[in-house]
């Protein structure tokens, strides 16, 4: 049987046009291969450099607390009160740090946070400096009142009038030592089982603490202390006990308070507040009053 050379042809032409259809096909796909891998390529790059950005991010983080902890380690003072104060922060920056290497770069919003914590550290430090050298002023100028008036007693009798008036000149400030004053100031959170918290959800009431300090100056008999504890928002916690004084010639309302006997000697004291439906994350800040002074505060972290 002979081959028909039309047929023939038109076979040979039906297996060029579908071997250049799938050449076509072949570039087409090799060509969307290749545009699909330098889209991976650039996504991949850009996702590399994001990432590199945010581990600098972290370790200038790092870095910027680590240094923070250095200087409260070199920060001390001559006051109970500070010192106690200090201890607690230096705790707080060495568990921040802690916190941040635990944490992945990419997790933005708790390196978020840990800047705004560092902050508040920060700001507490110089806060420190601020009142240690206020007291280190005042002792000095004290220190240096008293050694002077001993003196000029000592070298004439004959200048007793003149010692007189300096003796009523320091008299205000014999009265400023005359005022109650206290060290030691803490404030912790108890869960439902009466143990130490620091998880809001868990906390049923707060505990402050301090030491009234011996004072020989200081008058005898009740002694009435306030408590003003101020939440992340620093609105101030009160409850149905809640209650109120009079300080500087201002009221001020109060979370609890507590009276106390003040016979001259160091008194302990603590002061619960209790029925606060709930409590938030972020720092708990307290402030203790007399009705003569400040007492001073302390500060507590909650997460």
């Amino acid at each position: 049987m002979e081959i028909d050379p039309i047929m023939e042809r038109r076979a040979q032409e039906e297996r060029l046009a579908k071997e250049k259809n799938l050449r076509t096909i072949m570039y087409a796909l090799i060509a969307v291969a290749v545009i699909l891998a330098a889209a991976l390529a650039y996504i991949w790059s850009q996702k590399s450099a994001l990432i590199s950005d945010l581990e600098e991010e972290k370790q200038d983080l790092t870095e910027q607390i680590e240094s923070l902890q250095s200087d409260y380690a070199n920060l001390s003072s001559d006051y109970d009160s500070i010192n106690s104060q200090l201890d607690t922060s230096r705790a707080e920056v060495a568990d921040l740090i802690e916190r941040i290497k635990k944490t992945e770069a990419t997790n933005r919003a708790m390196i978020r946070k840990y800047q705004k914590e560092l902050g508040t550290l920060r700001s507490i430090m110089r806060n420190y400096i601020v009142q240690i050298d206020s007291l280190n002023t005042l002792n000095h100028k004290l220190t240096a009142d008293a050694a002077a008036a001993r003196k000029e007693a000592a070298a004439s009798r004959a200048q007793s009038r003149q010692l007189s008036e300096q003796v009523e000149a320091l008299s205000g400030q014999v009265a400023a030592g005359s005022v109650i004053k206290a060290r030691g100031i803490r404030i912790e959170a108890y869960n439902s089982s009466d143990k130490v918290t620091d998880r809001s959800s868990r906390v049923t009431r707060l505990l402050t603490s301090l030491s009234l300090v011996e004072n020989d100056l200081a008058p005898r008999g009740p002694v009435v202390v306030y408590i003003r504890v101020k939440d992340p928002d620093g609105i101030i916690l009160t409850n149905s006990n809640r209650t109120s004084f009079q300080f500087n010639g201002e009221t001020m309302v109060a979370s609890a308070s507590r009276r106390v006997d003040y016979e001259g000697k160091e008194v302990d004291l603590s002061i619960y507040l209790n029925d606060i439906p709930s409590y938030v994350k972020g720092v708990y800040t307290v402030e203790a009053y007399t009705e003569q002074s400040r007492l001073g505060s302390a500060e507590l972290m909650l997460r």
